[in-house]
């Protein structure tokens, strides 16, 4: 990795992704009852029936203080004998799920502050067994405590350090296996939060598949890299094409998981957006607070990377093979130009109406690649259209594909992981929008349908073969912290491919 670029003096040390190492380090046990150095307890309080006794309290001496029992409430109470007392409120009886747990439990580590040492009490919950509160209980502690300041010079402090979900001792081994997957997950999108949430000038093409083969190394996974000259003998004209107006060289990464032992269930496939800053291109974005974000144009990427490191530690059984098509997209006297013609992997040219519709091209030659190997799925994931965030707002991603049973699956990883996604048809009505006088089509199809018209553009790259696309540009970015979500990148879509893996069957052909 070079030490300059532009200007920005980058640290040969640098570690663009400290959070999954943070995740990992955190001590998670159980117990029968907290622990005497916790620095903060959280009990669950529903809006009526008995209130537990450790808080202490009546109803009315609670409801006096303002707090009712509301999922997403708060109150902090002092101990005589230790850190505080945090009372999170669960709403009516009987109606918390994995989702409302996961966000208490969030709500609970983002009362706590900066403590260090975490206890939670989870009584026995209807409907949520033992192995999953302690999986989405971990997964909301954890998440809700991170934080990217790998570039502040002020101490942020020491962090969590140890979290104890704190239950009857019959439930102690099915706890703590939910929490170990929950730290793993947890992980995951913490590394996808870092990826995206990392400056520009940090982490280039190249930095990322640096990132790439250190955590590949540790993770289980083969990576290979691809460079220009590689990139040039594939016929990768879409990736070549975005990166020529950059002084970074592009970097298509391929990262393969086998499971350790037998035979794989099912073979995945999965393709990333790496834009690792997206300006527009000649195609230049306004001077707006979007254009401020576009660092996280290569979330999905970040997503797909992030993913694929926890494969190994769930042991996931369904090979998984993934690309992260990796540069950024600038103006410069050698950009791509409106007008002009890319070959595509594959041989299929397009004519280029808009350079700010780039992600698309990167990722048309490696579905392209995914297509000429042996796969029973491909999935790509992408900050890919304006069109869906202004479709669906910034709290849901939008899934489209030529496979209703794939895109079922994605929905069930979505609904399990409370990473919410929402079908928008294939309509190939609209396929016309993509004819071109000189190629074989149009990189943009105008300006109605923009979600939909770039998914039937990618589509023509994968032909017959089952295949869902999910854009998360709505859903990759956060104004404000909530439970356990954060304010900046949010690592949408980590989670979600990897219990889309776990759980992946090859559709019916």
């Amino acid at each position: 990795m070079s030490n300059k670029t532009g200007g920005v003096v980058v640290s040969a040390g640098f570690d663009p992704a400290p959070g999954i190492g943070r995740m990992a380090r955190v001590a998670i046990g159980t117990a029968h009852s907290p622990p005497p150095d916790a620095d903060a307890v959280g009990v669950l309080v529903a809006t009526a029936g008995a209130v537990p006794d450790e808080v202490g309290h009546e109803r009315s001496a609670l409801e006096a203080a303002g707090f009712a029992g509301k999922a997403g409430q708060a109150l902090v109470l002092p101990r005589s004998d230790g850190g505080p007392l945090v009372v999170v409120g669960v709403g009516e009886p009987g109606t918390l799920d994995a989702d409302g747990l996961r966000n208490a439990a969030g709500t609970f580590a983002r009362t706590a502050g900066s403590r260090a040492r975490l206890a939670l009490l989870l009584p026995p919950l209807e409907g949520i067994t033992p192995r999953l509160a302690g999986q989405v209980a971990t997964e909301g502690v954890l998440l809700a405590g991170y934080r990217y300041d790998v570039l502040q010079t002020a101490d942020g402090g020491v962090g969590l350090e140890a979290l104890t979900l704190v239950a009857d001792d019959g439930y102690a081994a099915d706890l703590e296996a939910g929490a170990r997957r929950g730290q793993v997950l947890a992980g995951a999108c913490a590394l996808s939060r870092d990826l995206a949430n990392c400056p520009p000038a940090h982490l280039r093409a190249e930095a990322m598949a640096a990132v790439a083969e250190r955590l590949g190394a540790a993770s289980g996974l083969e990576v290979e890299v691809f460079g220009e000259d590689a990139l040039l003998e594939l016929g990768c004209g879409g990736l070549l094409g975005v990166n020529a107006g950059s002084y970074d060289e592009p970097r298509m990464i391929k990262l393969s998981y086998r499971p350790a032992s037998g035979d794989p269930s099912g073979h995945l496939t999965l393709v990333g957006k790496g834009i690792m800053y997206d300006s527009g291109g000649i195609s230049l974005k306004p001077a707006d607070g979007t254009h401020a974000t576009m660092k996280n144009d290569m979330s999905g990427a970040g997503a797909v990377l992030a993913a694929m490191t926890a494969l190994q530690a769930i042991d996931c059984r369904t090979a998984v093979t993934g690309y992260l098509m990796c540069t950024d997209n600038m103006p410069s006297g050698t950009a791509l130009k409106m007008g002009d013609v890319l070959t595509m992997r594959g041989g299929k040219t397009v004519e280029v109406t808009n350079t700010d519709a780039e992600g698309r091209l990167v990722m048309g030659d490696a579905l392209v690649l995914a297509t000429e190997e042996p796969t029973d799925a491909i999935v790509d994931i992408a900050t890919l259209t304006g069109a869906a965030l202004r479709a669906l707002g910034p709290e849901v991603a939008a899934v489209i594909g030529n496979d209703e049973g794939l895109v079922d699956q994605i929905r069930a990883a979505s609904a399990a992981t409370d990473e919410p996604v929402w079908q928008l048809p294939l309509a190939r009505r609209y396929r016309k929008y993509l004819n071109s006088d000189v190629a074989d089509m149009n990189n943009l199809g105008g300006v109605h349908a923009g979600a939909i018209t770039a998914a039937l553009f990618l589509v023509e790259l994968v032909g017959e073969h089952p295949w869902a696309h999910i854009d998360i540009a709505g859903t990759a970015q956060a104004d404000a912290p909530d439970a356990w979500r954060v304010a900046g990148c949010t690592g949408f879509g980590a989670r979600l491919l990897v219990e889309l893996a776990d759980s992946f069957t090859a559709p019916a052909r």
